[in-house]
C-alpha cells in the first residue's frame, strides 16, 4: 500500500466553506444571523435562472440556535425574490431527495452534524440534490465578501414567501423505505436506533418499524442542548450497551444530522464505516451490481478494506476526506458505491449524499438475504491496526512548510514501508490536524503517531 500525505487543504483557497459547508459557534461570526441573512441573498442570486418563481427547501437539525439561523436565512432568500419551503427538524439526505422531489432550485440544511450544541453550520444542495461544488460556493463567498448585491431590492409581489412543508417527514419515509428490497420485511427483528437527539429522531425509528423491525429508540429526546451529547454515533458504547442489555440482533447509531451510521453487532461490538462498506461492496460484487468493480473510499479508509474487495476481484479507489469528494468521484466515473470509515455511505443508486437510515437498510438487507448475523458479515474484512490523534490547532500552515513535522514523518514511513501508511491532515470544519498512522503492530504505531504529534505540538501549538 502507498503511503499517503493529505493534500492542501480546502480553507486555504476560501474563507467562508470547509469541507463540508460553513461552520462555528453559532452567534459568533460567521454562523451569525447577519451572515446568514447575507447568504441567503447570494444563494438567490446565484441559482436564479429564468423567469419562474424559484424555491429553496430549508431544513434543520435539532439544536436551539437552528431557530434563530433559519429565520435570517429564509429573510434572506426572501428578499431576493425566492419562497422558502420549511421543513423543520429532518436529516441531511432528506433535504436533498426533498430539494429533487419538489422541483425546487436549491436546499439547505442547518446542522453542524456531530458537533456540539453550541456550534451551528450549513450546507447547500443544488437543484439536483448533490452539494454544491467547490466553484460554486466560492462565488457565492465573492458575492458576499465584496457586497455585489446591496444594490438588487425587489418589491411589492417579487418578494418571496416561506411556506412550511408539514407532510416532509412522512414524504422521507416513505421514500426510505422504498430502497429496501420489495421481497424483504424486517419481521423477527430487533434493532436498537440511537438518533443522537438530532435530526433523525422522528423518521429513523419509524422506517424500521414500518418494516416490521421491533424497534428500541434512544437519543430521540431533543431539547435543543443535547444533540450528539452521549449518544449516537459519535458516542457508540451506548448503542452497544442497549444492544447487549436488550438482546437485539443490531444496533444503529446515527450521528446529528443522520446522513451517518455506526453499526453494532449482536454481542455489542462496533462495526465502523469500512466494514459495512467491505459487507455491502462485497454483496454487491456478487450480485454484479458494482459498477467497474469498484468500491470509492478516502485516504482515512483501513488497508483492510483494499485487501478486502481486491480479494472479490474488485478495486477500492481512494479520494480526499469528505463524503462530497467521494460523492464527485462516483459521479465523474460512473462508479456506484462509497463511502468514508466515519460511516458516510453513498449508495448512488438510491441517494444523492451520505444517508444513515438508507445506508442501515442496505446492510439489513445483506444480512437478510444471508442468513448471517452481521458479526460474521464483519469477518470477511481483516482490520489492520490503526492510531488516530486529532489535536487542536491555532493555525494551519502548509505541512509541507513544518521541517520538523516532515522529518519525523518520512522517517515512520520508511520504517513502515510497505506495511502501512501515515496520512496527516487539517480537519475541514474544525481547528484541528489529525494524524493516522496504519500498520502491523498497535503499539508500534501508536509510538509513531504519538511522534509526529510531538513534532505537531512543537511547531504549530497543537
Amino acid at each position: 500500500m502507498a503511503v499517503r500525505l493529505s493534500e492542501k487543504p480546502l480553507e486555504f483557497a476560501r474563507k467562508l466553506f470547509g469541507t463540508d459547508g460553513i461552520r462555528g459557534v453559532a452567534n459568533v461570526y460567521p454562523m451569525t444571523g447577519e451572515l446568514m441573512l447575507k447568504l441567503g441573498r447570494a444563494v438567490a442570486h446565484t441559482i436564479k435562472r429564468g423567469n419562474h418563481r424559484h424555491r429553496v427547501v430549508i431544513g434543520k437539525d435539532t439544536r436551539v440556535s437552528g431557530y434563530m439561523l433559519e429565520t435570517a436565512l429564509a429573510s434572506g432568500l426572501c428578499s431576493m425574490g425566492v419562497d422558502v419551503l420549511l421543513c423543520g427538524p429532518l436529516p441531511t439526505p432528506a433535504i436533498s431527495q426533498l430539494t429533487v422531489s419538489m422541483r425546487a432550485d436549491a436546499g439547505s440544511v442547518i446542522s453542524a452534524s456531530h458537533n456540539p450544541y453550541q456550534d451551528n453550520g450549513i450546507k447547500f444542495f443544488s437543484a439536483d440534490g448533490f452539494k454544491l461544488p467547490d466553484e460554486v460556493e466560492a462565488d457565492i463567498e465573492d458575492l458576499i465578501a465584496n457586497d455585489k448585491l446591496h444594490h438588487l431590492r425587489p418589491t411589492a409581489t417579487s418578494i418571496g414567501k416561506a411556506f412550511r412543508i408539514d407532510d416532509a417527514t412522512g414524504r422521507y419515509i416513505v421514500y426510505a423505505k422504498n430502497t429496501f428490497p420489495k421481497h424483504l420485511t424486517l419481521d423477527g427483528l430487533t434493532i436498537v436506533v440511537d438518533c443522537a437527539h438530532g435530526a433523525a429522531y422522528k423518521v429513523a425509528p419509524a422506517v424500521f418499524q414500518e418494516l416490521g423491525a421491533k424497534v428500541i429508540t434512544i437519543g430521540n429526546s431533543p431539547d435543543g442542548k443535547n444533540i450528539n451529547r452521549g449518544f449516537g454515533a459519535l458516542h457508540p458504547e451506548t448503542m452497544c450497551r442497549m444492544v447487549k442489555k436488550s438482546g437485539a440482533n443490531l444496533g444503529i447509531a446515527l450521528d446529528g444530522d443522520a446522513d451517518r451510521l455506526i453499526v453494532s453487532d449482536e454481542h455489542g461490538n462496533v462495526v465502523d464505516g469500512d466494514a459495512v462498506m467491505a459487507i455491502c461492496g462485497l454483496d454487491l460484487i456478487r450480485r454484479k451490481e458494482l459498477p467497474k468493480r469498484t468500491v470509492v473510499a478516502t485516504v482515512m479508509s483501513n488497508m483492510g478494506l483494499d485487501q478486502c474487495i481486491e480479494g472479490a476481484g474488485g478495486r477500492v479507489v481512494r479520494t480526499r476526506v469528505g463524503d462530497r469528494y467521494v460523492v464527485e468521484e462516483l459521479r465523474r466515473n460512473g462508479y456506484a458505491f462509497g463511502g468514508e470509515q466515519s460511516g458516510h455511505l453513498i449508495f448512488l443508486s438510491h441517494a444523492n449524499t451520505g444517508d444513515g437510515t438508507v445506508a442501515a437498510l442496505a446492510l439489513l438487507a445483506v444480512m437478510q438475504e444471508s442468513g448471517k448475523p452481521i458479526s460474521e458479515l464483519a469477518r470477511s474484512m481483516e482490520v489492520f491496526p490503526q492510531s488516530q490523534l486529532g489535536l487542536q490547532v491555532s493555525s494551519k500552515p502548509e505541512l509541507g512548510s513544518l521541517p520538523g513535522v516532515m522529518r519525523v514523518i518520512r522517517d515512520v514511513e520508511k520504517k513502515l514501508g510497505s506495511r502501512g501508511r501515515v496520512l496527516v491532515r487539517y480537519s475541514g470544519t474544525e481547528p484541528k490536524v489529525r494524524v493516522l498512522v496504519e500498520g502491523p503492530d498497535q503499539r508500534t504505531i501508536d509510538n509513531y503517531a504519538q511522534q509526529i504529534a510531538g513534532e505537531l505540538k512543537k511547531a504549530i501549538g497543537a
